[in-house]
């Protein structure tokens, strides 16, 4: 791994690959255990959980559904504190087993945002799976059950994040650069 530069900005490693696959295992292999025999929902929050979900799906072994959302609230490196809602997923969430996947939770307002809707459709249980949380960020009481791992209040791009649209493909964690 080394530096890389989007647009403006300069990133260095911080997570390795490496360690992002383990903590992808040791998701799926809760989940498995915790909803065997439930068949989830796995609701997709786009564009940045795609990858971390591709990988944590294929490592599951129970049936499950995949369904999809795109909201967005990031403008550059900072959120708006917006909600942009761009569409919502297809399925029915009535009395369904639902997991959120998320590629990072750090204030809280788009999974907040999030939970209103599906509580509005009455499902049978609600979870949040993320790769990456930001302890010191998030502003809800609402437990993270599957959160991989916790990074400071910090900027980051890779493994499906990324900055105006760059930096999605790279198979790592990059932090950015302090100058």
């Amino acid at each position: 791994m080394n530096e890389v530069q989007l647009h403006d900005v300069s990133f260095v490693p911080f997570i390795s690959a490496q360690q992002i696959e383990q903590v992808v295992v040791e998701l799926a292999l809760r989940i498995d255990a915790d909803y065997k025999g439930l068949n989830p929902i796995l609701l997709v929050v786009l564009n940045g959980a795609f990858v971390f979900a591709a990988d944590l799906v294929r490592k599951m072994t129970i049936p499950l559904q995949l369904d999809f959302i795109r909201l967005s609230s990031y403008d550059g490196t900072a959120s708006t504190g917006q909600m942009k809602e761009h569409f919502f997923w297809k399925s029915s969430l009535k009395d369904q087993h639902v997991i959120i996947v998320e590629d990072i939770v750090d204030t809280g307002h788009t999974l907040h945002h999030l939970l209103n809707k599906i509580n509005a459709e009455h499902a049978a249980s609600v979870e949040v799976a993320c790769l990456l949380k930001k302890p010191e960020a998030y502003q809800y009481p609402t437990p993270l059950k599957y959160a991989g791992i916790s990074i400071p209040n910090k900027f980051v791009v890779g493994y499906g994040l990324d900055y105006n649209g760059l930096g999605r493909d790279l198979d790592a964690i990059y932090g950015k650069k302090e100058d």
